[in-house]
């Protein structure tokens, strides 16, 4: 297993319904271990914990633009 993080930026004005299916979202996708807009970060900002060997940055941030097409990665 290879456990990474990542931080995704979305707009500040999706509300808090929109911020509760996107987490569930990708709650239900295999390796998505955690999904969470972190209360100690800015509320636009989503912190996903998942398995490099079983789904792609790229494949969640993705899966996010569904909900808000601007979504962005924040670091590396």
């Amino acid at each position: 297993m290879n456990t990474v993080d990542m931080m995704i930026h979305v707009h500040p004005k999706l509300d808090a319904l929109a911020k509760a299916n996107l987490e569930r979202k990708l709650l239900g996708q295999a390796g998505v271990d955690c999904a969470l807009f972190n209360d100690h970060a800015p509320p636009q900002s989503l912190v996903v914990t998942y398995d490099a060997d079983t789904i792609d940055r790229m494949e969640i941030l993705r899966l996010v633009r569904v909900t808000d097409p601007e979504a962005t990665t924040m670091g590396c």
